[in-house]
C-alpha cells in the first residue's frame, strides 16, 4: 500500500508539472509573433526592437515543454510503443515487457543522459557562465539545468511503472493511477 501510494505521488507530481507546462505552448507562439511583428516594426519606424533574446526565449520555452514533458508523456502512455506487437499480449506479459523496458532501457538510459549532463554543466555552462554566441543572447546554463531536471523526473516515473508491473505480474489488482 505504502508503495502504491509513492506510486500515486509521482504520478500526481509528473501530471501537475505537464499541465502547467503545457501554457508555454501559448507563450512559445506570442513571443514568437511579437519577434516577428517588431522585425516589421523596425523597418517601419526605423528602431530595433526584435532581439536575439526573443528568439533563444521561444527556443528555450520549447526546449522545458519538451524535456519537461517527458515524463508527464510516459506516465499517460503517449510514448511511442509498437502498439502492433504489444496490444495483442496478456495484461501479465505487457506487465513482464514494460518492467523489462524499464529496468533494462529506461533507467541505465536516464543515468547515462544524467551523468552526461552533469559533466557538461560544471566543466561548461554552469563554472564558465556560458553565454550564447548570438548578440543580445542569454545565458546557457539555466535551459542546461532543464535536462538533469528532466531526466530525475523520468527516471522517477520509471518506479510507478516497476511498482505497477510487478504488482499485474503477481496477480494484484489495485495498480493503476
Amino acid at each position: 500500500i505504502l508503495v502504491l501510494k509513492l506510486a500515486k505521488s509521482i504520478d500526481s507530481l509528473n501530471q501537475r508539472i505537464g499541465d502547467t507546462l503545457r501554457w508555454l505552448t501559448l507563450a512559445m507562439v506570442l513571443i514568437g509573433s511579437f519577434n516577428a511583428l517588431m522585425r516589421y516594426a523596425d523597418k517601419t519606424l526605423g528602431v530595433q526592437l526584435s532581439s536575439n533574446a526573443y528568439i533563444e526565449t521561444q527556443w528555450y520555452l520549447f526546449s522545458i515543454l519538451f524535456l519537461g514533458t517527458m515524463a508527464y508523456t510516459l506516465k499517460n502512455g503517449a510514448h511511442v510503443r509498437v502498439d502492433v506487437w504489444y496490444g495483442k499480449r496478456s495484461e501479465k506479459t505487457q506487465a513482464w515487457i514494460n518492467l523489462a523496458g524499464t529496468v533494462l532501457f529506461l533507467i541505465p538510459f536516464c543515468g547515462l543522459v544524467l551523468w552526461a549532463s552533469a559533466r557538461a554543466l560544471t566543466t561548461g555552462a554552469w563554472t564558465l557562465d556560458e553565454m550564447s554566441p548570438d548578440p543580445g543572447g542569454l545565458p546557457r546554463f539555466p535551459i542546461r539545468m532543464t535536462i538533469p531536471i528532466a531526466f530525475v523526473l523520468l527516471a522517477l516515473q520509471a518506479l510507478p511503472i516497476i511498482i505497477r508491473s510487478v504488482a499485474t505480474i503477481r496477480g494484484e489488482r489495485e495498480v493503476t493511477a
